[in-house]
């Protein structure tokens, strides 16, 4: 029989139709074992997500059970367009602030929110514009995540002491709360204080386990402790629920509950193009547009960014690559048919993804077992939702953000490259007024920065900065990471003076790269100050070679070999 040509037609169809659905690159290959451990992965996330879900639903400003009706779409759409076996879609904090600064807890607007950002944000991965992504500075994220994990913790303070008639605005609701404590509820504070301390507690119990182990014994504990400490938001929120529940059943309204929620599984149904105000007046579809102004270019863009942050980093962490056009195209599809089940916007979860990394998923297939437990909860388990008092819900989200605070980037940032505090703090300052106003205030000021160094350059040298490390980056992986036997890379940086912390936070990641594949990636001839080198804290960098001497090293080493 004649074997098919590599270049013929059959083969080439097969190829787009993988690139297209990477779910066929995995699934002939699935075994046993990788069923055994995305069903572990998946239930150990499932009871993650639920509470999250209910969480972020608050910080939304929606009913508790949007935050379920979006948090099951994701798996079971990222299992065929996905290309990360870590990621995890639903939803998060920062999209749940993004969504009620635009939509101001309306659920219908949430949801025709969540169809128009799939569509842009499917329409960008077609025509194969993840590139502008690239545009979006390293200081800009930062500044902006570190600002919304400050307002979305504080704004949960009002919960934890249990007080009413808070407004929105964070200037406003930082000095409503603080006049307001005199009406603090003892039961929500008592109560709050206790969730928040557990969830400390059980979260450094986690960060403290070892690896190393004298005996069973040790071992078998520490996997209970571990256990226990991953899924803490669920044991959490199901031990204050059965407080809250003790107290109800006499008649003892201690604490702000949760209330009255839908029952049931969400309908499916096109999402609505028109609203109705309380006054009966019917307000179009374009005038709701209108109405989501610049949200509807920030928030699409930040879902993407989030998400796409994540998968390269667990990719990195777990030796390999992501397709960022498809990740965009798995975000957009998700969002699209979440918005016929009643979701608002999702993107991808870091803490969530942490789980599912930690726990050993092997492909996205663990992402339908999470799904399958956010629809067993939809459909039993609402009444029991009643009962979840507000306050260890507002402490679950305030330990989800508070490591988004990242305080130690500000000193690496003034040792490595001080203008690039500008559109950090730019960014920061700007997001407690709107958070759409940061982002696009960050990137206005990159970018002016970026075409204030192109108009005025120094003579005989150049700047390495953030738009062109994405695309460096796939250049070597391409060239020298994915090929077999792996290179050894000398980069000739004699005319580059000015390195931006975004680059700075790529080199490392490709420096582990080429440490676990054993060979080499040199920058001969740059002239970077030592102290930025220093700052940077470059494992295995080296830099201080000509080209000729970088490439005679490299010359020697494989004649060793």
């Amino acid at each position: 029989m004649k074997k098919k040509s590599p270049d013929s037609p059959c083969c080439c169809s097969y190829s787009t139709l993988k690139a297209w659905l990477p779910i066929l690159s995995w699934l002939p290959k699935y075994n046993l074992k990788w069923l055994k451990m995305d069903v572990l992965a998946g239930l150990t996330v499932g009871l993650t997500t639920v509470p999250q879900a209910l969480a972020y639903a608050e910080v939304a400003g929606l009913p508790v059970q949007f935050g379920l009706y979006s948090a099951f779409m994701g798996g079971f759409i990222y299992t065929f367009l996905g290309t990360s076996k870590d990621v995890t879609l639903g939803p998060t904090a920062i999209m749940s602030l993004l969504c009620s600064s635009v939509v101001g807890g309306q659920p219908h607007r949430a949801v025709l929110l969540s169809l128009l950002c799939g569509l842009i944000q499917a329409v960008m991965a077609l025509l194969r514009l993840g590139f502008l992504l690239d545009f979006i500075s390293f200081p800009v994220i930062k500044g902006f995540t570190c600002a919304a994990a400050v307002t979305i913790g504080f704004g949960q303070v009002k919960n934890i002491l249990g007080i009413q008639g808070v407004p929105q605005q964070f200037f406003l609701e930082v000095y409503y709360t603080f006049h307001k404590i005199p009406e603090a509820r003892i039961g929500d504070v008592v109560l709050g204080l206790i969730c928040l301390a557990l969830l400390v507690t059980l979260m450094f119990m986690k960060s403290s386990l070892t690896s190393d182990s004298d005996s069973t014994c040790s071992m078998y504990a520490r996997k209970v402790v571990w256990a226990v400490a991953t899924m803490r938001n669920a044991a959490v929120v199901i031990a204050a629920s059965l407080i809250a529940f003790s107290w109800e059943v006499y008649g003892n309204h201690v604490f702000t509950i949760t209330g009255k929620t839908t029952r049931g599984l969400p309908p499916f149904r096109p999402p609505p193009t028109s609203d109705t105000t309380a006054n009966g007046t019917v307000v179009s579809f374009g005038e709701i547009v209108k109405d989501f102004g610049g949200g509807l270019a920030v928030i699409p863009f930040m879902g993407l960014l989030e998400s796409i942050a994540i998968a390269k980093a667990f990719a990195s962490q777990n030796d390999y690559r992501i397709d960022a056009n498809q990740e965009l195209l798995a975000i957009g599809v998700t969002n699209i048919m979440g918005s016929f089940v009643s979701a608002y916007p999702v993107t991808g979860s870091f803490g969530r993804t942490a789980v599912n990394s930690q726990t050993g998923v092997c492909t996205p297939a663990g992402g339908v077992v999470t799904s399958v437990i956010v629809l067993l909860s939809l459909a039993f388990l609402m009444p029991a939702f009643y009962y979840i008092p507000k306050a260890s819900l507002a402490a679950v989200i305030i330990c989800a953000v508070a490591p988004m605070v990242d305080y130690r980037v500000v000193a690496k940032m003034w040792r490595i490259r001080k203008l690039d505090l500008l559109p950090f703090f730019v960014t920061f300052l700007m997001s407690f007024w709107a958070v759409q106003y940061g982002i696009v205030g960050g990137i206005a000021v990159s970018g002016a920065l970026l075409l204030y160094s192109m108009a005025r350059p120094q003579i005989e040298v150049s700047g390495l900065s953030f738009p062109a490390t994405e695309y460096l980056s796939h250049i070597i992986h391409t060239r020298a990471l994915q090929v077999s036997p792996p290179r050894s890379v000398v980069l000739d940086c004699s005319h580059v003076s000015v390195i931006d912390y975004t680059v700075i936070s790529e080199l490392r990641d490709l420096l582990r790269q080429f440490k676990l594949r054993e060979v080499h990636l040199i920058f001969a001839g740059l002239q970077v100050h030592p102290s930025v080198l220093l700052a940077a804290d470059l494992e295995g960098f080296r830099h201080n070679h000509s080209v000729d001497e970088a490439l005679q090293m490299e010359s020697r080493n494989l004649l060793d070999d």
